[in-house]
């Protein structure tokens, strides 16, 4: 299985001021971060992010910030507790409203089905054990295929990010890095942005 541009939405969660300085190698993941981001925005991927009591931890970063579609402000440490499946979940269609008499016959049949959308949700961002874990479990959950990207999360120490990546694992989440989640996107070396998209990582 593998990634689809046309199928993804990008979640970048929490990477902010405050909290950084504390995380293991928060150079580095922030710099897989904004690869991430940009490559999204080259590729029309939706980017959506979240911060977790930002009035105390700050926002996300402006480089971040600027490529996301919307930011959700939490204190929930899963996302999803506080809206983030319905950012990423089309609402379901209606019926069509009148009387039925006066409606064309095509019309007339109740229309149950969801919009179509984009299930597959990469994840990225910290605490890795705690936010990222609590939001991707949801979003298993809730029926959508999740993509971790592990070399752009982060924890306080190693072992907690470690232990994370199992725990999802074990929970069914792919476990994905920064170029691979880029060339699946790419899907080949035809692809009109592939020299945009392989400068970010050279």
């Amino acid at each position: 299985m593998l990634l689809d541009a046309s199928e993804s939405q990008l979640v970048l969660i929490d990477y902010q001021a405050r909290l950084m300085p504390a995380m293991h190698d928060a150079a580095g993941v922030l710099a897989n971060a904004a690869r991430l981001a940009e490559a999204a925005q080259l590729l029309q991927v939706p980017v959506w992010g979240t911060e977790q009591n930002p009035s105390k931890l700050g926002p996300l970063p402006l480089e971040l910030r600027e490529r996301c579609h919307r930011t959700l402000a939490k204190m929930e440490f899963s996302g999803c507790a506080e809206g983030l499946s319905e950012w990423l979940r089309p609402p379901a269609r209606t019926a069509p409203q009148g009387n039925a008499r006066s409606l064309p016959k095509h019309l007339q049949k109740p229309q149950q089905e969801q919009a179509p959308g984009r299930g597959s949700i990469v994840v990225a961002g910290c605490e890795a054990h705690i936010c990222l874990l609590q939001t991707a479990l949801d979003l298993l959950d809730d029926e959508f295929e999740v993509w971790v990207v592990t070399d752009a999360c982060t924890s306080r120490t190693e072992r907690n990010r470690d232990a994370a990546f199992d725990r999802l694992a074990g929970a069914g989440a792919e476990l994905v890095t920064t170029e691979m989640v880029l060339f699946e996107w790419l899907a080949g070396a035809e692809h009109p942005l592939f020299k945009q998209v392989q400068a970010l990582i050279k």
